[in-house]
């Protein structure tokens, strides 16, 4: 008898094609939430090892807040087409328009705002089933999620009303207008990411790579990309540094780190020796009680 034994990344891609067929086999009509970032690259490796030869059997879905980095958007349409699957993608400037969405300020982070805009796909495509790449690790509010995480029909998230799921049993049973979120690579770390990336040879935007970028240097010792949309405080000090993006988000709420980590090997030993999560270390609004993930995930947020 020949007893093979699977490394632990073999264990995770397993566990995760195992989750996107449960999805497919369980939900009616699922959708994968693609915007282009790290963790839904993996996702998307995933469902080709879950799925292909044929088409996925969901679409691809990106809520746009309009602030994403440009590399980014360019990056998501380019991948979206090189595998020839449906990209549906709905903005948060459509919510604005329609009076969905009202910001206190313009220039405002958009990033909480993304729930509304995603529950109005929800009910436009009936989706009961959105794929998602959080992580545990990421941050003490996801670390409570179930792998098949129910929402009300509210899109609301209770962490006290959440499903057994031992074996590695899933229940994805809904009454109309709930629906599910479900989490392939839940436990996954931010390391198991970027050793993947680098297994499969995945295309990722450049921003992920060290890069001379212009930032302001908080005293807390954060750096604030300096864009368009963000300016330079007034009498705020610019430099050209060699940064980061460990995550890519909303560019008001979304800061790079220093770093010289240019490819995936430098990319891997950088994170092996952080002490800081991505979204402790670079998402702004994270850090605030005001916007806490826990927070926007009981309003519906991703």
């Amino acid at each position: 008898m020949i007893v093979t034994t699977l490394t632990h990344l073999e264990t995770l891609e397993a566990e995760g094609i195992h989750i996107l067929r449960e999805v497919a086999g369980q939900c009616e009509r699922p959708a994968l939430l693609f915007s282009g970032g790290k963790d839904s690259v993996v996702l998307l490796r995933l469902a080709e090892k879950a799925f292909r030869p044929g088409r996925f059997p969901f679409p691809l879905l990106h809520i746009d807040t309009g602030h994403n980095y440009p590399e980014v958007i360019t990056f998501r349409d380019r991948r979206a087409a090189a595998l020839g699957e449906e990209l549906i993608v709905r903005t948060l400037d459509d919510s604005i328009r329609r009076g969905r969405v009202v910001l206190d300020h313009p220039g405002e982070s958009r990033n909480r705002h993304q729930s509304v805009t995603l529950l109005d796909a929800v009910a436009e495509f009936r989706f009961d089933c959105l794929i998602g790449g959080a992580r545990r690790d990421e941050e003490k509010a996801r670390a409570k999620e179930r792998i098949f995480s129910f929402r009300d029909a509210w899109g609301q998230w209770d962490p006290k009303s959440q499903r057994p799921e031992l074996w590695s049993l899933y229940n994805a049973r809904i009454r109309p207008g709930e629906h599910i979120r479900a989490f392939p690579i839940s436990n996954w770390t931010e390391l198991d990411i970027w050793q993947y990336l680098a297994q499969e040879d995945l295309e990722l935007p450049s921003l992920y790579f060290a890069h001379p970028r212009e930032v302001v240097v908080e005293p807390s010792g954060s750096l604030l990309p300096v864009t368009p949309l963000t300016p330079a405080p007034a009498g705020a000090q610019v430099e050209r540094r060699w940064v980061r993006f460990r995550t890519v988000g909303d560019i008001p709420c979304t800061a790079p780190v220093a770093s010289t980590a240019a490819t995936f090997a430098e990319v891997i030993r950088e994170t092996a020796c952080t002490l800081l999560t991505e979204r402790g270390a670079t998402r702004l609004d994270d850090q605030t009680g005001e916007a806490s993930m826990e927070r926007r995930k009981k309003e519906g947020y991703f």
